[in-house]
């Protein structure tokens, strides 16, 4: 057992011990190490200007280890979950001999800083996007990086611009360090729990999933933390203590991701990014609702089954899962069970998980033959905003196209992520058809009471909740008319044309 954590900050190893567990990475910067390039914006993990560059070794046999790197907000990242890693920030970017980054050369080169407060954040989701296997430089996958970073001054066209030179410039001098880096991660290693007691607060970095039970068993009231950008928050917006943490963020066989002819099991520390291709796999419109589930940075810490574990009712990824018939695993001590994802959610803020026990994963299982699965998310910003309404679709239909068999689930309908069990046996052994679509838009009012609040009135809920169901009809109905229903992957020419 280990009683610090280890990291690098540039090329300096740090050991550090006796610290709070939610002293942020944004305030030990800066109010311990003079890094005040990294600025302090919104501080809840939206604008980016704190963003910062973390490199860590991930994977492991058959193809071994390999060095990512990833943007993520400093703001509601904690010190403590930089064990093992390597932290760079916008000071670490200019050679010794004062040449600057390409990243930083084509921001001066096509005045892409105006006021300048977000600039450092820019650069080091820059830096991150280069850093990408098969980043390219067009403006769609740009905009999708840099949708974390806001510019209050509305550069973003000289900020894309640069963004695109930068990808010409060839190698920086990380990618010259990439094997040191490598090799200095790999010595850190050494597979220990982490236990860190202070007078007010105790930290614990399991070593694997039986640390953490035995862990939870011990104290069943810490607070599990994996990405940290729902907890985060408690801290920097809430002002709550957290008497203890236990972060799991880097557990390994909770980032494991295994795909079989079965569908995809997701370990309970793999985060949207990682996972983000293989539900794009399994699920047709997974990978566009992950797309828009907060930003790059936030994707990169935040965890599909912490935004399942936190049981919030507008999260984007439970009426996914649930519409697909997902189980969800929990383990407490050596005892597992498993359940329909849907039933973990009992009540606003309350969740089917005993004391001590934990959300170990979550399985997906593949489509089958006869079945075609949609996603919808409405909102009212495509990036980084929280769903009005999100509804998920899994009809199956036999070869004379009677729907056989349907799984409905909403967020932001109700208390919960919830199917819509009326709506279902409106459509269940009818034929797809528009007399169907018309029998399930009424039932579906007759399923969800929503509230009305700042993202959505109750009326517009229901309306838009009864019109997704007409979008599911139009795409997936037996020779309906397959009007033009998606803007993604359109160019903005075809758009406005």
């Amino acid at each position: 057992m280990r009683d610090h954590i280890r990291f690098y900050l540039g090329d300096t190893l740090y050991d550090l011990s006796g610290f709070s567990p939610t002293l942020t990475v944004l305030d030990w910067l800066r109010e311990q190490r003079g890094r005040t390039g990294t600025k302090e914006g919104c501080n809840e993990g939206d604008c980016g200007a704190c963003t910062v560059l973390v490199a860590r070794l991930d994977g492991g046999p058959p193809d071994g280890p390999r060095l990512a790197w990833r943007a993520v907000n400093a703001c509601i990242q904690f010190v403590s979950m930089l064990d093992g890693a390597q932290l760079f920030t916008v000071e670490d970017l200019r050679a010794p001999d004062g040449t600057l980054h390409p990243v930083q050369q084509a921001m001066v080169d096509l005045h892409g800083s105006q006021c300048g407060f977000c600039t450092p954040g820019f650069v080091m989701s820059m830096v991150a996007y280069r850093k990408q296997p098969g980043a390219v430089a067009e403006d769609g996958p740009i905009d999708d990086a840099l949708a974390g970073n806001l510019c209050r001054c509305t550069g973003y066209a000289p900020i894309v611009r640069a963004m695109k030179q930068a990808m010409a410039a060839g190698s920086d001098r990380f990618d010259a360090q990439a094997a040191a880096i490598a090799d200095r991660l790999s010595a850190l290693r050494d597979g220990q729990t982490v236990n860190i007691s202070g007078p007010a607060a105790r930290l614990t970095i399991p070593a694997d999933a039986d640390a953490l039970a035995a862990t939870l068993l011990a104290d069943p009231e810490a607070t599990i933390v994996a990405g940290a950008t729902d907890v985060g928050l408690w801290v920097t917006k809430g002002l709550r203590t957290l008497p203890h943490v236990v972060a799991i963020g880097q557990v390994p066989d909770l980032k494991r991701l295994d795909r079989t002819a079965d569908g995809l099991r997701i370990g309970a520390a793999v985060t949207y990014e990682d996972a983000r291709d293989a539900l794009a796999g399994l699920l047709p419109d997974a990978g566009e609702i992950v797309r828009r589930i907060g930003s790059t940075q936030v994707r990169n810490a935040g965890t599909v089954c912490g935004n399942i574990a936190n049981g919030s009712p507008i999260g984007d990824g439970p009426p996914v899962f649930i519409a697909a018939g997902a189980t969800l695993h929990l383990r407490r001590g050596d005892v597992r069970r498993n359940m329909p994802l849907e039933d973990y959610f009992l009540a606003y803020g309350q969740q089917d998980r005993q004391p001590g026990e934990f959300v170990e994963g979550v399985t997906i299982p593949a489509l089958r033959q006869g079945q075609v699965f949609r996603a919808y998310k409405v909102s009212k910003r495509f990036d980084q905003d929280i769903s009005a309404l999100l509804g998920a679709f899994a009809l199956t239909l036999d070869d004379a196209g009677t729907i056989t068999d349907a799984r409905i689930a909403f967020g932001g309908m109700a208390a919960t992520p919830r199917r819509a069990r009326a709506t279902e046996e409106a459509l269940r052994g009818h034929p797809w058809s528009e007399a169907t679509l018309q029998a399930a838009r009424a039932a579906i009012a007759t399923d969800f009471a929503p509230i009305s609040d700042m993202r959505a009135s109750d009326w517009y809920r229901r309306t838009v909740a009864a019109n997704l169901l007409t979008r599911l009809f139009a795409e997936t109905a037996p020779g309906a008319r397959r009007p033009e229903t998606r803007l993604a992957g359109r160019s903005e020419a075809a758009i406005h044309a």
